[in-house]
């Protein structure tokens, strides 16, 4: 896994559409310095070290070894590495000022207890942002005939809309603040290098065709966590 993502990113098509997701992610993350941060499925821990760098104290969360070493080989900057999975964080109730997620919960197949779980750990009048893959788009359809025809990433993933991604994110008590879409263009270079420049614009005026959504909510003050049973 750590070598595929290696290889997108190393192509002109990732450079451009990692580079459009993350600013689309750290606009919505505001500032961030001296905050406690939560990056649950950090993967090879580019964007925790991206996070660690504006300020963040950040806490980088996986459940698979291989990509929580190579999250420890990037440190640029510091934070901290942590084995476990979104549905069970191992962390205290309001230990976090913000959680960040991205392209997880569409690989989780308790999508519902993972925000409880978010919702816990965040204090009072923290933020959540997530960012994930969007149900209406040419990579959503793309991905779902590789998992018809047996691709084990795409088999497993869930794409939801954005009125999906609301309605989860505001069960676990969460109070929706902004929804955005990034990558418009279908999953080629040359395509991405033609839309990409419009593509800030079209996130703040559509997430229909949307290859990426990104949602931010806050913990209200005062309001206990729902808590997912099971």
């Amino acid at each position: 896994m750590a070598e595929s993502y290696r290889q997108w990113r190393a192509s002109r098509l990732g450079e451009i559409t990692d580079a459009l997701e993350h600013r689309l992610i750290s606009d919505l993350l505001g500032p961030l310095a001296g905050e406690r941060l939560l990056d649950v499925g950090c993967g090879d821990g580019l964007l925790a070290s991206q996070l660690a760098r504006r300020g963040a104290l950040v806490t980088g969360l996986d459940a698979d070894a291989e990509m929580l070493a190579a999250a420890k080989r990037r440190m640029a900057a510091p934070y901290h590495l942590a084995a476990g999975r979104a549905e069970s964080l191992p962390f205290a109730d309001a230990s976090f000022d913000g959680v960040v997620a991205v392209t997880v919960l569409c690989f989780v197949r308790g999508a519902e207890r993972a925000l409880a779980e978010t919702a816990r750990v965040l204090k009072p009048g923290g933020r959540l942002v997530i960012g994930e893959l969007g149900r209406w788009s040419l990579w959503a359809a793309e991905r779902r005939v590789r998992g018809w025809l047996g691709h084990p990433t795409w088999r497993a993933a869930a794409f939801r809309s954005a009125a999906e991604l609301h309605g989860l994110v505001g069960a676990a008590g969460l109070d929706v603040t902004a929804v955005r879409g990034a990558v418009y263009y279908p999953p080629c270079a040359a395509a991405a290098r033609l839309v990409a420049p419009l593509d800030p614009w079209l996130g703040r005026t559509t997430t229909l065709g949307a290859a990426f959504i990104a949602l931010s909510a806050r913990k209200p003050k005062g309001v206990k966590s729902k808590v997912a049973s099971g």
